[in-house]
């Protein structure tokens, strides 16, 4: 089982309503190069290459509802 943080999962919803960086930032309250070494992140757990793998695996994996 793939364990990701209520941040990250929150940050991956978020992706799949289709924010982009700047907004993603904006609803965290944090500077946008902190969300994109987040998201970096993000992707290197869950295996991804882009947004729209790190998107599907969320969705394979129940991720997102």
């Amino acid at each position: 089982m793939l364990h990701i943080t209520p941040w990250e999962r929150n940050a991956l919803e978020l992706l799949a309503e289709g924010k982009g960086e700047r907004e993603i930032a904006m609803h965290f309250r944090v500077a946008e190069s902190d969300i994109t070494f987040q998201l970096s992140r993000l992707f290197a757990t869950l295996g991804a290459a882009s947004r729209t793998e790190a998107i599907a695996i969320g969705m394979r994996r129940g991720l997102l509802t």
